[in-house]
């Protein structure tokens, strides 16, 4: 019998009502189901990475900003992971200084130092002799990362003075060397907490150390501190290193020890830990020295922070161009301006005020330095600056000393764009 021709569309219409439901519930369970692999996979990649970085430790401090400081035993840190260092005799001084200090058995820079670098962590604790402190990366460490395999990791990587790449937000006030065979470098940097406006953005100060850069690839070993959410979860100002040895092929490296290479020999600071105290704005300046040079026996790049305290090294193999020497040093501040809603970002450098307010108000790098291709320290003959938007930041050289800095985008700064 012939359904009238209302019913025949209101069974049309609930057959393909009908048929829709069908179709949805598989492909809602397929997707639920696709989440849920990708969950777990991700929760399984974390836990394995999570195993990975942090080694076990002999003892464990808790230190008043929510870090962990494991302290684990001295073979046993990340660095040994490496390749290249499977075999590797751990070297615990140099048998150079371009200060002329000594490192003979009787004079241990590391124990005896004077030094007044202090971390938060101290408060709580000390790592014993024959171990080194490492903060322990936690779960939510990884999760803020853009994936797990790229935790600890630069997202720019770019290095030249030469060249400025279009759009990758990295900005600058700095001096730089180029053209020498250069051993090592030197500076005085006093310490702020500069405020930083987006999450993904950071703001740094620090010695940077390149290999030659009209290869393909790019060497590079970084120390100064830095403010940077997306690795350490705030907004502490934080003592911190970098290294990479990239290719056409593949790039290696990370910040501190969260990747095989820097080799730690001290047990007192921690690297990523946070500094205190800090430079207050027409009071008090807090200063922190740091030295980088090749020792000329072993090859191997040492770091020396403070007067006295000698963190580690990174071993020669690690890299190709920077295996005889550097080509380039600089010395200043970057940030990264993500131009949020289209505007140049608010994110200070250095103290947050221009160079021009001087001492005690604007950040600075004092007694900068190169050790040259015969091992002597000596204040670089003809340094330049580069400042990619003077209106935002920007640098004035004095010689041995500089300034360096600004408040980026501000009620003062409507020119910068």
């Amino acid at each position: 019998m012939a359904l009238p021709c209302g019913n025949r569309r209101r069974w049309s219409r609930a057959i393909k009502m009908t048929l829709c439901v069908c179709f949805l519930i598989p492909m809602a369970a397929g997707i639920r189901n696709t989440n849920t692999s990708f969950g777990q996979k991700q929760k399984l990649d974390v836990q394995q990475q999570l195993k990975f970085l942090n080694k076990p430790a002999l003892k464990s401090i808790k230190s008043p900003d929510g870090d962990i400081i494991d302290c684990i035993h001295i073979n046993k840190q990340p660095a040994f992971d490496h390749p290249f260092l499977k075999n590797h005799t751990i070297q615990m001084r140099p048998s150079f200084h371009p200060e002329g200090l000594s490192f003979d058995e009787s004079k241990d820079v590391s124990s005896k130092s004077e030094s007044k670098i202090t971390q938060l962590w101290h408060l709580n604790g000390r790592c014993p002799e024959g171990t080194i402190p490492i903060k322990r990366t936690k779960e939510e460490d990884l999760l803020r990362a853009s994936s797990v395999a790229t935790y600890g990791r630069k997202k720019h990587p770019q290095f030249n003075t030469k060249v400025t790449v279009k759009g990758d937000g990295r900005e600058h006030a700095l001096v730089y060397v180029e053209g020498g065979k250069y051993r090592g470098a030197k500076a005085t940097i006093n310490a702020w907490k500069p405020q930083v406006q987006q999450l993904d953005e950071f703001s740094s100060s620090q010695i940077l150390i390149l290999g030659d850069v009209s290869g393909v690839g790019i060497n590079a070993i970084e120390a100064g501190w830095q403010v940077n959410y997306e690795l350490y979860g705030d907004t502490n100002t934080r003592l911190y290193i970098f290294w990479t040895n990239t290719n056409a092929n593949q790039a290696t490296g990370c910040y501190n020890l969260l990747c095989s290479g820097f080799v730690q020999t001290n047990n007192r600071i921690g690297l990523g830990g946070t500094i205190v105290p800090l430079s207050d704005y027409a009071g008090s300046q807090y200063e922190l020295k740091f030295l980088v040079w090749k020792d000329p026996k072993g090859g191997d790049w040492w770091l020396q922070v403070g007067d006295k305290y000698l963190l580690g090294y990174w071993p020669a193999s690690l890299f190709s161009s920077l295996f005889d020497s550097a080509s380039e040093i600089h010395w200043g501040g970057e940030v990264i301006n993500s131009q949020q809603g289209g505007e140049h970002t608010s994110t200070q450098m250095g103290s947050g005020h221009f160079p021009d307010e001087g001492y005690s108000r604007a950040s600075f790098f004092k007694n900068f330095q190169i050790v040259d291709s015969s091992n002597i320290l000596r204040v670089p003959k003809n340094s330049s600056t580069l400042v990619e938007k003077p209106n935002c930041y920007n640098v004035i050289n004095l010689g041995s000393l500089f300034y360096y800095g600004g408040p980026g985008r501000s009620t003062t700064t409507p020119n910068c764009l």
